[in-house]
């Protein structure tokens, strides 16, 4: 065998950091994109993914704020009603929330590759002049495709979802609740109001605030956020015309 035909048997090697990888958005969007077709395609079909999962992420909430009005609706139809269905109500929220947050991170997996090609492709497409943002994000993506992977832990997806819906459905609860045992108490005087049949008063508040307190905790606590595309900055009149 020749060294020539040698040569073509070995595969090419590929470098992510090259200068012709690292430009492959650059004329994206001139006449002569014909090699970009696949990618452009490729890249639809992750944003109906990640539109999917979205969905799914507006489903569950919308299931929750109909559980809760219907439960918050029928505990305060009747004095006579157990203030405890409005716990009932508490519960199922959290398990609205966790069901949510799993899902969240399952939209995130479509979302990160979305930004990859959206921040790598579309943006240096569009500006030739400004660089890739991430120069082994060719890699990053093929990996993932063998394998992916939930790029987000758990916390940070509770996290995700209580600040934008969930706190404030937590909160609204707890206060119908207070007013639940308070205001429509009948005889009964707070705490003792707030009994659970040989549950004490104040145990089942303690209880209830120090759920909500760890609500709040895991929302608003510093951390490291490894979601790629969650809107944490603003610029009012960005794009206004000069």
């Amino acid at each position: 065998m020749s060294d020539y035909d040698d040569q073509r048997d070995q595969p090419e090697q590929f470098d992510p950091s090259g200068e012709r990888e690292r430009r492959l958005g650059a004329g994206l969007f001139e006449r002569e994109m014909g090699p970009s077709s696949s990618l452009a395609h490729l890249y639809r079909g992750e944003v109906h993914r990640m539109t999917r999962w979205r969905e799914r992420l507006d489903r569950t909430t919308n299931w929750a704020v109909t559980v809760i009005a219907a439960i918050l609706t029928w505990a305060f139809s009747d004095p006579a009603n157990p203030h405890y269905l409005v716990l009932v109500g508490l519960v199922t929220l959290g398990v609205f929330l966790g069901i949510e947050a799993h899902r969240y991170r399952g939209f995130d997996v479509w979302r990160s590759r979305v930004r990859l090609v959206q921040e790598n492709v579309w943006a240096p497409g569009l500006d030739p002049s400004r660089d890739v943002s991430d120069r082994e994000w060719r890699r990053k993506l093929s990996d993932d495709y063998r394998q992916p992977t939930v790029k987000i832990p758990f916390e940070e997806a509770l996290a995700h979802r209580l600040r934008r819906v969930y706190l404030a459905l937590f909160s609204v609860v707890n206060a119908a609740w207070i007013i639940r045992v308070t205001a429509f108490a009948g005889g009964a005087d707070w705490p003792a109001s707030a009994a659970i049949g040989m549950v004490p008063g104040a145990v089942v508040t303690a209880a209830v605030a120090l759920v909500y307190l760890a609500g709040v905790v895991i929302a608003v606590r510093p951390r490291e956020w490894h979601s790629r595309s969650e809107l944490r900055t603003e610029q009012i009149d960005d794009w206004q015309q000069p």
